[in-house]
């Protein structure tokens, strides 16, 4: 199993150089690949109608996946980078396709596209995307990339898209893989359909439930679930023993990757003890602690 580390982007602060250690220290340790979340634009929580539920306010910082790896491509040597998730219906498929590509072609082949519809409605809003047709939007904006990423140019009309004889350069060198995310059986059901992984933001009994209904719903599609990669995550404050539990059972489950997320913010929201982690030196300690602890 192949073990990641969550970025704590609203604790890590902006400091380049605290990215470049962290980063580093991660690949050092052996880790495999390194998670980032996706927030555009933070918004206040009050006063919100229908209620805006989500962990993140106006107040969290978040770093812009695609610069950020874009940066840390040219600090590490071998770990890899997953978004997990762009939110992608917010955004325009085209430009992804193209920002992906570079950072594939920056990091030589070390990117993999997370991606999810979200649930932060006033981002779309701001960015002018629709959430209400968010999903089926998602579906084709797939289509997009991956023709994006396979010819020099194409000529797409759909529904959503239409580009005319058109294509971005440079091409990654091979087809990125794209994950899903999410809870939802829409999320299952697209990742199934359309993926190359899915990535869950938590484990347990019900993430691996979850994992086995998306494994029905991939042989349902004719396709094998024996290729799918899935990757678990657990946050920090659990503790050792919980880690090591969790690790177990994932890999039991036949989960390909795991990821330890040592962020208080998103900790404390998913009802789990908060890491209380300050420093940059602190957060490379937690992640010394975890994979001592695990392996």
């Amino acid at each position: 199993m192949k073990l990641g580390a969550v970025l704590p982007t609203c604790e890590i602060g902006s400091d380049p150089l605290a990215l470049r250690d962290w980063a580093q220290a991660a690949e050092s340790l052996g880790f495999s690949h390194i998670v980032t979340y996706d927030h555009v634009l933070g918004a206040e929580h009050a006063g919100r109608e229908p209620a805006f539920w989500g962990p993140y306010t106006e107040h969290d910082d978040f770093h812009e996946p695609f610069v950020l790896f874009g940066y840390l491509a040219g600090v590490t040597s071998t770990i890899e980078f997953e978004t997990g998730i762009i939110i992608l219906p917010q955004r325009q498929a085209a430009l992804v396709a193209k920002q992906a590509a570079e950072v594939d072609v920056l990091s030589g082949g070390r990117f993999r596209l997370g991606v999810g519809s979200g649930w932060n409605y006033i981002e779309y809003e701001s960015l002018g995307a629709d959430w209400e047709r968010r999903g089926a939007l998602l579906d084709d904006q797939i289509a997009v990339i991956r023709a994006l990423w396979d010819n020099d140019v194409i000529d797409y009309a759909s529904e959503f898209h239409r580009i005319d004889r058109a294509g971005i350069q440079p091409r990654p060198a091979r087809r990125i893989p794209i994950w899903f995310g999410g809870y939802t059986p829409a999320a299952l059901r697209r990742a199934a359909r359309l993926g190359d992984g899915f990535t869950f933001g938590d484990s347990g009994p019900d993430t691996v439930a979850l994992a086995d209904r998306l494994r029905e719903l991939l042989a349902e599609q004719g396709r094998d679930p024996a290729g799918f990669a899935l990757e678990g995550e657990a946050n920090f404050g659990i503790g050792p023993e919980r880690w090591t539990a969790l690790v177990d059972e994932s890999r039991s489950a036949g989960f390909s990757h795991f990821s330890i997320n040592c962020q208080s913010t998103t900790c404390e929201w998913g009802g789990n003890p908060a890491a209380n982690l300050q420093s940059t030196a602190e957060h490379i300690a937690a992640l010394e602690t975890f994979i001592s602890s695990v392996r």
